[in-house]
């Protein structure tokens, strides 16, 4: 047979056509005269996967007629031969329809292999469990998910378990909604299939669908029947293939939510989200054991957070780990370099490599959503608005959120909060690997502007409104490109709510910013978050921001940028502690001012000085910057930083005991400030007042003071300053004889100056546990 021309014309079975396909490959390596095409070389070139066209060249499975045609003729197959093979493949098709099945044929049991363990599902499996319980009505449940969560995985798992409920049988249908090759199974042909496994003749099925469907609801009403269908692709592919008895349960897997399912068909969703930690963990040690998990926890650990908990990526990083022997270290060190990580994620064939499984989602995407998609790649992390991703996109609000919508639906992406949408970092990672291979560079480096212009213009916007009164500067201010869309705060409290949500966006949004040499926005981003960060207590971040925005502003040659940045990094180490880098960067921003000539910032700087010495005790030193501030001020007729110097004279009089002079100053300072309107530095003038209001024994007059301090600070945001004032709260309310009082006042101070990390935390414990 090998040395001429196949003859298909004697095969009736399935095996003698699969005996044909293997003769065809042993002639095809012969003319080539080179080794047989493996399985796995077949799926790869192909498409498919390699348990398919193992089940084709073994007569376990008949291959679809594109198919058969596609193998046919990748083995070298003539064209007589084709036509030959296809006839053949029709005539045992024909054939096995025609056969009369016997009695236990009718009833299926179609169930794939059960997963040998899964992890982290307990909660899943016990809504479906009592989902199998409904007594009434067809029950639908719609398990959805990103690529690789592990959909089949559960789907099938659960129904292993619950077999033994349903006498008449499982059926289960790929519907290939997200299939490699890119055909999604009609419901017409998963139909005819599911007929024919409840052995229905072919003759008696109609040609319409709807026929098609009603016989068979037909013919499984009354039957207790267990229906998986697997990967679909949308609800309208499912919906003709719902029963219509409530004696059968339906389960449904895909990528996309089926939202039309579960609100017009009545579906159960059950969305699947990445493993938890330690489930990701139990995963790891079931497959690798617990033993080398144990030895290297380090590296497990590591492997787990590159695989961003994803179940599909863990299943193919442990598969490696276990093949190759290597020390998980190595596999570890592997997945932690972003450009080999998808490689090492691969396991051979199209349906075990992670990048393709995510391209399965892509590629069924609009071409609009496919390109947001992408940009998403260039977003810095962790989540994004619908503001944030218009400008990203250029596009009006409206259609962006159409597109974050389009791309929840397909699993691409999560919203999990109302408006704030996130995907895992292996598809983040993805997302960026096709921007980079698709989107020109300028386009790419135009997304990146629009978006950096995005954060640093809310974020000036809202620190005006949690500062409105503070350092003017910013001079390096433009108008937004052409696409940005603002998302001004009009309030303080939107303001505190916006910079609360963004925090950790913003930070990624700096160093993005810092890396691809942006150094305006650097600069105006460090600048803009200095207030909020300090008064959140997040003072390791406002030191990295402000050393982020000095450097960029060195890098700018720019000598007034140099100097707020100095100022604010100087502000930054004061509160950390680290008093002598505080004024290295003080002298240095002082030197800038006055070799510009700039009186204001010059008055500030000796502001910043007189607070940096009052922290290290030096009252005396401190009122000697306060009083030069206050002069430049007043000589500069800058009204702020007079209001701020005279509660600094004051303050630094109360210091040195002399607190009626501290009252006179700090009243002046109050009628100043309120003036002005400006809340922050009213807070901190009350503050002053209750402080010399108590020292001269005013003890009624300084709960007035601080009580009204309190006030303004929780309305700011301002942790520290809420804490330190609640424990010179405590300290009058202890004078008074109100100890209960006191000592609940001490109680919140301890609890933020904890929170806050901060070491006040440790003279509020101390009057805590006196008598």
């Amino acid at each position: 047979m090998e040395g001429r021309a196949l003859d298909a014309t004697g095969a009736q079975t399935l095996d003698d056509l699969a005996g044909l396909l293997r003769a065809l490959r042993r002639r095809h390596a012969r003319q080539l005269g080179d080794g047989e095409l493996t399985y796995r070389e077949l799926a790869t070139r192909t498409g498919w996967s390699h348990t398919a066209v193992a089940e084709y060249l073994t007569g376990k499975t008949l291959p679809p007629t594109d198919r058969l045609d596609a193998l046919v003729r990748l083995l070298g197959a003539t064209p007589a031969e084709q036509g030959a093979l296809a006839t053949a493949r029709d005539r045992i098709e024909e054939s096995r329809r025609r056969a009369p099945r016997a009695p236990d044929q009718m009833v299926p049991r179609q169930l794939p292999a059960d997963v040998a363990s899964l992890a982290g599902r307990d909660d899943e499996l016990a809504r479906l469990d009592k989902l199998v319980a409904a007594p009434t009505a067809v029950v639908v449940a719609a398990i959805s998910g990103t690529a690789g969560v592990g959909k089949t995985a559960l789907a099938v798992h659960w129904a292993h378990r619950v077999a033994d409920r349903f006498d008449d049988g499982q059926l289960y249908v790929n519907l290939r909604g997200f299939d490699p090759g890119g055909q999604a199974l009609s419901a017409a042909t998963a139909l005819r299939g599911l007929l024919d496994s409840l052995g229905v003749p072919a003759a008696r099925v109609p040609a319409e669908l709807d026929a098609q469907a009603a016989l068979y609801r037909s013919v499984l009403a009354g039957r207790r029947i267990l229906i998986v269908l697997d990967n679909a692709r949308d609800a309208e592919q499912v919906r003709p293939l719902l029963p219509g008895t409530p004696a059968t349960r339906v389960l449904v897997t895909s990528r996309d939510q089926l939202t039309s399912l579960v609100s017009l068909d009545g579906a159960h969703p059950l969305p699947l989200d990445l493993l938890t930690r330690d489930a990701a963990g139990d995963l790891l040690t079931n497959r690798l054991g617990v033993d080398r998990v144990a030895a290297e926890p380090e590296a497990a650990e590591a492997i787990i957070a590159a695989c961003a908990r994803l179940p599909l990526a863990l299943g193919i990083a442990a598969a490696r780990a276990q093949l190759s022997g290597f020390p998980l270290a190595t596999l570890a060190s592997e997945l932690g370099t972003a450009g080999q990580r998808f490689g090492v994620l691969d396991a051979g064939d199209v349906v075990g490599e992670v990048r393709a499984v995510f391209s399965w989602s892509y590629t069924s995407l609009t071409p609009p959503a496919a390109g947001l998609f992408r940009l998403l790649g260039l977003h810095p992390g962790p989540d994004i608005t619908v503001p944030a991703a218009a400008s990203l996109a250029g596009l009006p609000a409206d259609a962006a959120r159409r597109l974050l919508t389009e791309l929840t639906r397909a699993n691409l992406l999560g919203e999990y909060r109302p408006g704030r949408f996130t995907a895992h970092d292996l598809l983040r990672a993805y997302a960026t690997e096709l921007s980079d291979d698709t989107d020109p560079e300028p386009d790419r480096r135009a997304a990146t502007t629009r978006l950096l212009d995005h954060y640093t213009h809310t974020a000036h916007a809202a620190d005006e409104l949690l500062r409105p009164h503070s350092d003017p500067v910013d001079h390096l201010r433009t108008a937004p490109v052409a696409g940005v869309l603002s998302d001004r705060p009009t309030t303080h409290a939107e303001a505190m709510a916006w910079l609360t949500a963004e925090h950790p966006v913003l930070l990624a949004a700096l160093r993005q910013a810092t890396d691809a040499g942006f150094d305006v926005y650097v600069w105006r981003l460090g600048r803009a978050l200095d207030t909020f960060l300090d008064r959140q207590g997040h003072w390791h971040d406002r030191v990295e921001t402000c050393q982020a925005a000095l450097l960029a502003a060195e890098r700018l040659g720019d000598p007034v940028a140099q100097a707020v940045a100095h100022r604010f990094l100087a502000g930054a180490h004061t509160v950390v502690g680290h008093y002598a880098d505080a004024h290295s960067h003080l002298d240095r921003a002082l030197a800038l001012y006055v070799l510009g000539g700039n009186t204001e910032g010059e008055a500030r700087t000796h502001q910043n000085l007189a607070s940096l010495w009052d922290r290290q005790g030096e009252p005396r030193k401190a009122l000697e910057h306060s009083t030069r501030t206050l002069a430049l001020s007043r000589a500069a007729g800058h009204r702020r930083a007079q209001a701020d110097a005279l509660n600094a004279v004051g303050w630094c009089h109360a210091q040195l005991g002399e607190h009626r002079s501290a009252l006179a100053y700090c009243e002046q300072a109050l009628e100043l400030l309120q003036q002005l309107g400006d809340r922050a530095g009213e807070a901190a003038t009350w503050d002053s007042l209750g402080f010399a209001h108590h020292h001269l024994d005013q003890y009624d007059k300084a709960v007035e003071c601080y009580e009204r301090t309190l006030e303004l600070t929780r309305d700011l945001g301002d942790r520290w300053g809420e804490a330190d004032t609640l424990s010179r709260l405590g300290d009058t309310r202890a004078a008074l004889g109100d100890s209960t009082s006191a000592r609940a006042d001490w109680q919140r101070a301890l609890d933020i100056f904890t929170a806050l990390n901060h070491p006040d935390a440790a003279s509020v414990r101390a009057r805590l546990v006196l008598p």
